[in-house]
C-alpha cells in the first residue's frame, strides 16, 4: 500500500480545497516560518486519527476548523482525505477489493470527528489499527515532527523500546492486546459481581427457607386463631345481646318515673307565675323612686362642682389684674430708659463725627514722614548688601581653597594607602607555582585514569561479548537438555503404562507361557496367528488346560516345506512349545496357499501379516492383530523402550552436567562482567573526581592571575593618581599663600558699619510706619463704633415703641378683668339658696325610696320560695330525664354494640353471628365455653403470632424464583469463566507472538543500524542495548551506544548536538530498513547539521527511497537539502492567514533545462 496524495479543505490555514501529491522518491516542502508547513504533517497525523489536540497545537479539537481572518469568515467543518494505492491488494480484507483507498476524517464545531473508509462510516480504531498494522500511524515515529528529534535523543530507554515496537510491527498487537486486556478486566469483573450476586442469592435462599418455615407457623396460628376468633365474636354477640334485652327494661322504668315529676313541675311553675306577677310593679315603682332620688342627688353635686369653678373663676381674675398692673408698671420702666438712652447714644455719635473731621491733614503729614524714612532705610539696606556680599565672597573663596587643600592632601594619603594595600595583597596572592605542579599531577592521573577506563571498558566489550557466546550456548544447552528431559520423561511414561499393562494374563498361580517368550519384532502377529490362545496356557501341569514337555518323538517329525523358515528361529520360547514352533513356517501371503499342499499332519504355515494355512486344509485370513499379537508387540515395544530410556538416561545426565557447566561458565562470565562494570563506575567516578579537581584547579589558576592582572591594573593606576594628587596639593598651597590676611578684616569692619547704620534706619522707619498704623487704627476703630452706635439708636427706639404698644394692651386687659369681677360680686348668696333647695328635695326622694324597698322586699320572700319548690321540682324532673337519657345511652351502646359485633362477624367470616359456631369447628350440643377463656385463647394464639415477627407469606415462591436465577447466574458464570480462558489464552499467545518479533527486530535493527551509523558518520560504529530486562524485551528499555570516529563509546546523552541528530536519524531509518513505512515525514530534522552531514543525510535519504517503498516528505529550510528533492511544493501566505500550496518537479525541469 502506498499513500499517493493528501487532500485538505477548511484544516488550519487551508481554508481552500489543496491537494499534497506524494510521489515515489523525495518529495519536498517549503516556505517561510509560519506559512502553514507544518499543518501538513498534523493533516497527516489528524487523519490517521490523532486524538490529542495538544499535539494539534490547539487548545481544543474543534481548533483545527479555520477560525477565519480579517476578511474571510470562520469555517464550521474542516476535512482530510487520504488516498491510499491498493493495486498491490496488500489491504486487510474488508478493503482488498477496491484499487484505491480513501480514508477521510471530518470534524464539525461541537459536533466531534466522523471516520469514513472508502464512503464507509467506521471507528477511529478501526483506522488506526489500519495504519498500525502496516507500520505506520498518528503516533509512528516514521512521521517526525519539530523538535521530535530531540524528543528521542532525550527519551528515556522506556520510552525509545516504542521505535523497536513499530520496527517488530507489534504496534498493532499492542492494540488488540489492551483490547484483549480491558475484555479481561471486565469478564473478571462481571466474574467478581456474579460471584457477589450468588453468594447475595444464596443468603437470600437461606433467608427465605427460614422464613418459608415461619411462613407455614404463620398459616398454622392464623388458622387456629380463626376459629377461636369466629367463637370469640359469636360470644361477644351473644354477650351484647343480652345486655340490649337488659337495658330495654331499665328504660321502661324511668320513663314512669319521669312521667310523674314532670307533675309536679307543672304545679310549681304555676305558683311562681302568680308570685311574679305581683312582684313586677313593686320593682318599676322602687326604680322610679330611686331614679328620682338619683336625679336629685346628680343635680346637687352638678351644682356644687358648678359653684366651686366660679370661685376659683373669681380668684383667677383678681390674680390676672395684678399681673397685668405689674407688667403695665415695667413696660412704662422700659419705655422711659428706652428714651433716656437714644438721647444719650445720640449726643455720642455727634462727638465721634466731629473728631472725624481733623484725620485726614493728620494722616499726608504722618505718610510724608514714613515715606522719608523708609528711603533712607533702603540707601542703608544697599549699602550693608555690597559689604556682606563682598564678604561673603572672599571668605568663600578662602575656605573653598582651605578645603580643597584639605581634600588633596586627604586623597594622597588615601592613594598611598591603596598603593601600600595592593602591594601587600600581591605578595599574599604570591605565583601560580603551586597550583601548575597541581594541575600537572591532576592532569597526569587523569591521563591514567583515561587509559585505565579505555581498557576497562575493553575488557567489558570482551565479557559483553563472552556472555553473549555463553548465553547462547546456554539456551542451546538448556534446549538439547529440556528436549532430552522430555523425551525421557515421554519414554518412562510409555514404558511405566506398558508395564502395568503387560503384568501377568492371569490372576492366579499359573502364569501364562506367553511371558516367557521373546519374538523378533514384526513377527508377533504370526506368533499370533500360528498360537493363538494356546499362548494364555500355562506350562505348569496342575493347571487344568497347560503345556506339557514332550521330547520322545521330535526327531521323527517331518521337515517343513523346502524353501521355508521356521517359526522357531525368530522365537525365544520355553521348551514345552518347541515342537509347535518347528512345526509352523513363516510364508509371505501369496505363496501360502501353493505351500498348503505339501504340509505334513501337525505343520502350519504363517505370514507376517497374520494369515494362517493348516496341514489339513484349514485357512484363516488375518483379520487385524490378535491380542496375544498386540501383547508379544507391547512386550517388544517395551524392551525397546528400556533400553532406549537407558541410553536417554545416559544422554541426559551428560546434557546436565554440560547445562551445569555452562551454567557455572555464565555466572562466572557475568560475575566477572559485573566486577568489570563496577570497575569501570569506579573508575568513571575517579575520573569525574579528577575531573572536577582539575576544574577547579585551572579556575583556580585563572583566577589568581586574573587577580594579580587586576591588582598590577590597579596598582598603576593608583600611582598615577597619585603624582596627579600631589601636583595638586601644591597648586593649592600657593594660592592659599596669596591671599591676604587683611582683606577680611577690612571687609568685616565695613560690613559692620553698614549695618550699625541699617539697624538705626530700620528703627526709625518702623517707629514712622507704627505711627501712621496706629492713625489709620484710631480713624477705623472711630467708624466702628459711629455704625454701632447708630445701630444701637434704631433698635432702642423700636424697643420703645413696642413698650407704648405693650402698655396700650395690658389696660384694655385690666379694664376686661375687672368687669368680669364686677359680675361674680352677688355670686355666693345665688349658690347658697340654691344648694338649701336641692338638699331638702334630696331628703324627700330618699324617704319614698326606703317606702318602695321595703314593700318589694316582702314580696320577693315570697317568689323565693316559690322558686325553691319550682327548682326542686324541676330537678327532679332533670334526674329523671338524666336517668333516661343514660338509659337510652346504655341501650343504644348496646344496640350499637350488638351491630358493631355483628358487622365485624360479616366482614371478618362474611356470615350470620349464628354461624360462626359451624366456623368454630364446635358440636351443635357442646357447651360454650366463658368468653374470657375465648378471650385469653386469642390473645395467647397472636401473641404466638406477634412472636414471629414480619412474615414473608411469599417466602415459597421466592425461594423458588431465586434458586432458578441462581442457577442461571451459575450457567452464566461459566460461560464468563470460558471467556476469561479465551482472553488469557490470547493474550498469552499476543505476548508470545510479540516477544518473537521484537527479538527478532532487535537483531536486524542492531544490525542496520551500526551500518547506517558508519554511513552517515563516515566511520565509527554503534550498536542497540536493551536493558533493564534481558528476559522479557516487553518490558525493557532500548539505549543507543554510540562510537563516532576519534571518539570513545557513549550513551546518546553525551553526545554533541549534530552526533544526536545524525544517531536519531540512523535509528529512525533502520527501523525503515526492518518494516518499512509507507510514509516518512522529516519535519526540518536537518536544522542542527552542517552542510557536510546535510549531504550525508540527503544521499541516505536517496538510498532510502531506491531500496524501499517508502516515500519521503521533507519540510526544509536547507538549501542543499531542496536542491536534492525530486519535487518540491511550496506553502505561501500571500493572503495574511491563508496557506496556499504550488508545486515545482525538479526532476522535469532539469530535463527541460538540458533539452533548451
Amino acid at each position: 500500500m502506498h499513500l499517493s496524495r493528501l487532500r485538505l479543505v477548511g484544516f488550519k490555514s487551508f481554508v481552500e480545497p489543496t491537494e499534497l501529491v506524494i510521489s515515489r522518491g523525495l518529495t519536498g516542502v517549503v516556505g517561510p516560518n509560519g506559512c502553514g508547513k507544518s499543518n501538513l504533517l498534523e493533516a497527516l497525523r489528524w487523519v490517521m486519527g490523532e486524538s490529542s489536540y495538544k499535539s494539534m497545537r490547539a487548545s481544543a479539537m474543534d481548533d483545527v476548523i479555520f477560525a477565519g481572518t480579517a476578511v474571510r469568515p470562520p469555517r464550521n467543518t474542516a476535512e482530510v482525505t487520504l488516498f491510499i494505492d491498493n493495486s498491490e491488494r496488500l489491504a486487510p480484507a474488508e478493503y482488498n477489493d477496491a484499487e484505491q483507498i480513501e480514508i477521510s476524517r471530518r470534524i464539525e464545531r461541537e459536533a466531534g470527528s466522523a471516520y469514513r473508509i472508502n464512503g464507509r462510516e467506521v471507528r477511529a480504531r478501526d483506522v488506526k489499527v489500519l495504519f498500525e498494522d502496516v507500520a505506520t500511524g498518528a503516533r509512528s515515529p516514521s512521521l517526525v515532527r519539530q523538535g521530535q528529534i530531540a524528543e528521542i535523543i532525550n527519551a528515556k530507554p522506556e520510552a525509545r523500546r516504542r521505535i523497536l515496537e513499530d520496527a517488530a510491527g507489534v504496534a498493532g498487537l499492542h492494540s488488540r492486546r489492551h483490547e484483549a486486556e480491558l475484555r479481561l478486566k471486565a469478564a473478571e469483573a462481571n466474574l467478581a459481581r456474579l460471584d457477589d450476586v450468588v453468594g447475595g442469592l444464596n443468603q437470600q435462599i437461606d433467608s427465605l427457607k427460614r422464613q418459608a418455615r415461619q411462613a407455614r407457623r404463620y398459616r398454622t396460628i392464623s388458622d387456629q386463631i380463626s376459629k377461636v376468633e369466629a367463637l370469640a365474636l359469636h360470644l361477644a354477640w351473644r354477650l351484647s345481646h343480652e345486655a340490649v334485652e337488659d337495658e330495654e327494661a331499665l328504660l321502661r322504668g324511668v320513663l314512669e318515673k319521669l312521667g310523674e315529676a314532670a307533675t309536679a313541675e307543672a304545679q310549681a311553675l304555676r305558683m311562681e307565675e302568680d308570685v311574679s306577677e305581683r312582684l313586677q310593679p313593686l320593682r318599676d315603682s322602687l326604680a322610679e323612686r330611686a331614679a328620682a332620688a338619683a336625679r336629685i342627688r346628680h343635680e346637687l353635686e352638678a351644682f356644687e362642682r358648678e359653684a366651686e369653678r366660679q370661685a376659683q373663676l373669681g380668684d383667677e381674675l383678681k390674680a390676672r389684674v395684678e399681673s397685668y398692673q405689674r407688667d403695665q408698671n415695667r413696660e412704662q420702666q422700659m419705655h422711659t430708659e428706652a428714651v433716656e438712652t437714644v438721647t444719650r447714644l445720640e449726643a455720642e455719635i455727634v462727638t465721634l463725627e466731629s473728631a472725624e473731621a481733623g484725620f485726614e491733614a493728620a494722616e499726608r503729614e504722618a505718610q510724608l514722614q514714613c515715606e522719608s524714612a523708609q528711603a533712607s532705610l533702603q540707601e542703608g539696606e544697599a549699602q550693608l548688601t555690597t559689604a556682606t556680599t563682598t564678604l561673603a565672597n572672599e571668605t568663600a573663596r578662602r575656605a573653598g581653597l582651605e578645603r580643597r587643600l584639605e581634600e588633596r592632601r586627604a586623597g594622597v594619603q588615601r592613594l598611598e594607602q591603596q598603593v601600600a594595600a595592593l602591594a601587600e595583597e600581591a605578595v599574599e596572592i604570591g605565583g601560580c607555582e603551586a597550583l601548575s605542579e597541581e594541575r600537572a599531577s591532576a592532569t597526569d592521573l587523569r591521563s591514567k585514569l583515561e587509559n585505565r577506563l579505555e581498557a576497562v571498558e575493553n575488557d567489558v566489550s570482551d565479557v559483553e561479548e563472552r556472555v553473549r557466546v555463553c548465553v547462547t550456548a546456554l539456551d542451546n544447552t538448556r534446549e538439547l537438555a529440556q528436549e532430552t528431559r522430555l523425551h525421557s520423561n515421554a519414554l518412562r511414561t510409555e514404558r511405566e503404562t506398558l508395564a502395568r499393562l503387560l503384568g501377568p494374563s492371569h490372576s492366579g498361580e499359573f502364569p501364562a507361557l506367553i511371558d516367557a517368550i521373546k519374538v523378533a519384532p514384526g513377527y508377533e502377529t504370526a506368533l499370533g496367528a500360528a498360537l493363538g490362545d494356546d499362548l494364555d496356557a500355562p506350562a505348569d501341569e496342575g493347571s487344568a488346560l497347560h503345556w506339557r514337555l514332550i521330547d520322545s518323538g521330535a526327531d521323527e517329525d517331518p521337515n517343513l516345506p523346502a524353501g521355508v523358515q521356521s517359526l522357531a528361529e525368530f522365537v525365544q520360547a520355553p521348551p514345552e512349545l518347541a515342537r509347535r514352533l518347528k512345526q509352523t513356517a513363516i510364508v509371505e501371503r501369496k505363496n501360502g496357499r501353493q505351500l498348503q499342499m505339501q504340509l505334513r499332519p501337525g505343520q502350519r504355515l504363517v505370514s507376517l501379516e497374520g494369515d494362517l494355512w493348516r496341514w489339513d486344509g484349514f485357512v484363516a485370513a488375518s483379520e487385524g492383530v490378535s491380542a496375544a499379537a498386540k501383547r508379544l508387540e507391547q512386550r517388544n515395544r517395551l524392551t525397546a523402550l528400556e533400553q532406549e530410556e537407558a541410553e536417554t538416561a545416559g544422554d541426559l545426565e551428560m546434557r546436565e552436567v554440560a547445562l551445569a557447566e555452562a551454567q557455572q561458565e555464565l555466572q562466572t562470565v557475568q560475575a566477572t562482567e559485573r566486577e568489570l562494570r563496577s570497575a569501570w563506575r569506579q573508575t568513571q567516578g575517579e575520573l569525574g573526581s579528577v575531573r572536577g579537581a582539575l576544574s577547579d584547579v585551572e579556575r583556580r589558576i585563572a583566577e589568581t592571575e586574573n587577580k594579580l592582572a587586576a591588582i598590577a591594573g590597579a596598582k598603576q593606576r593608583s600611582e598615577a593618581e597619585l603624582n596627579d594628587m600631589r601636583d595638586s596639593v601644591a597648586e593649592s598651597e600657593a594660592a592659599l599663600s596669596e591671599f591676604g590676611e587683611g582683606r577680611i578684616d577690612e571687609l568685616e569692619a565695613g560690613w559692620q558699619t553698614a549695618q550699625e547704620l541699617a539697624r538705626t534706619l530700620r528703627a526709625a522707619a518702623a517707629e514712622k510706619r507704627a505711627e501712621l498704623n496706629a492713625l489709620h487704627a484710631t480713624r477705623d476703630e472711630r467708624q466702628k463704633r459711629i455704625a454701632g452706635l447708630r445701630e444701637d439708636v434704631k433698635r432702642w427706639q423700636e424697643r420703645a415703641e413696642a413698650a407704648v404698644q405693650h402698655i396700650d394692651a395690658l389696660r384694655e386687659r385690666i379694664a376686661k378683668a375687672s368687669g368680669q369681677l364686677d359680675e361674680l360680686a352677688d355670686l355666693p348668696e345665688k349658690t347658697a339658696a340654691r344648694r338649701q333647695k336641692l338638699l331638702h328635695a334630696a331628703s324627700e326622694a330618699d324617704a319614698q325610696h326606703k317606702t318602695a324597698g321595703d314593700l318589694l322586699q316582702e314580696a320577693e320572700g315570697e317568689a323565693k320560695l316559690a322558686v325553691d319548690a319550682l327548682r326542686a321540682a324541676q330537678a327532679a324532673v332533670a334526674a329523671a330525664r338524666e336517668e333516661r337519657a343514660g338509659s337510652e345511652a346504655r341501650l343504644e351502646a348496646q344496640l350499637q354494640r350488638r351491630a358493631d359485633d355483628e358487622r365485624r362477624i360479616r366482614e371478618v367470616f362474611d356470615t350470620d353471628p349464628q354461624s360462626c359456631l359451624t366456623l368454630a369447628e364446635l358440636p351443635e350440643a357442646a357447651e360454650l365455653p366463658p368468653f374470657e377463656d375465648v378471650e385469653r385463647r386469642l390473645l395467647r394464639l397472636r401473641a404466638d403470632r406477634e412472636r414471629l415477627g414480619g412474615v414473608n407469606l411469599q417466602a415459597d415462591e421466592d425461594l423458588q424464583r431465586i434458586s432458578e436465577q441462581v442457577e442461571q447466574i451459575e450457567a452464566e458464570r461459566t460461560d464468563v469463566q470460558q471467556a476469561i480462558d479465551k482472553l488469557r489464552h490470547g493474550i498469552g499467545q499476543l505476548n508470545r507472538e510479540g516477544r518473537r518479533r521484537i527479538n527478532e527486530a532487535f537483531d536486524i535493527v542492531n544490525g542496520h543500524f551500526g551500518r547506517l551509523f558508519e554511513t552517515l558518520f563516515g566511520g565509527g560504529e554503534a550498536r542497540l542495548q536493551m536493558i533493564e530486562s534481558a528476559e522479557d524485551p516487553l518490558e525493557g528499555g532500548l539505549e543507543l551506544i554510540a562510537k563516532p570516529p576519534g571518539k570513545k563509546p557513549a550513551t546518546l546523552s553525551l553526545l554533541s548536538g549534530g552526533e544526536q541528530t545524525l544517531t536519531a536519524l540512523a535509528l529512525i531509518f533502520a527501523v525503515f530498513l526492518t518494516n518499512p513505512s509507507p510514509i516518512c515525514v522529516l519535519d526540518e530534522v536537518d536544522a542542527p547539521l552542517d552542510d557536510a552531514n546535510v549531504d550525508r543525510f540527503c544521499t541516505l535519504m536517496e538510498s532510502m527511497a531506491e531500496d524501499t517503498s517508502t516515500r519521503f516528505l521533507v519540510i526544509t529550510h536547507h538549501p542543499m537539502t531542496m536542491t536534492r528533492m525530486n519535487r518540491l511544493f511550496g506553502v505561501t501566505m500571500a493572503e495574511k492567514g491563508i496557506s496556499q500550496l504550488v508545486s515545482v518537479d525538479l526532476e522535469t525541469a532539469q530535463g527541460f533545462r538540458e533539452a533548451g
